[in-house]
């Protein structure tokens, strides 16, 4: 499953909002998921008129949950002027 493509996948119909950037089930971080989707169909505009998406994620312990782009950590792998950059705004 690729996580850019236009139609959702039948598991992110039983997605749980996850309020912390983790499985709401067993506290897995989304880098231990089976599966991801990133809703790019219907971008939200925050107060500051940028963008933020619904990213869903299937769990290794089989739950499904989603959160918005802009709740996601800082990776490790970025400099911190890189940080501070919306990757989504390509």
């Amino acid at each position: 499953m690729e996580a850019f493509t236009p139609l959702p996948p039948h598991w992110t119909e039983k997605a749980v909002h996850a309020h912390q950037f983790c499985c709401p089930a067993c506290g897995a971080s989304n880098n231990e998921s089976q599966a991801v989707w990133v809703n790019r169909r219907a971008p939200v505009y925050t107060h500051n008129h940028k963008r933020k998406w619904q990213e869903f994620y299937h769990c290794q312990c089989d739950a499904v949950w989603w959160a918005w782009s802009t709740d996601r950590p800082p990776s490790d792998l970025m400099r911190d002027s890189e940080a501070s950059e919306e990757p989504w705004n390509l």
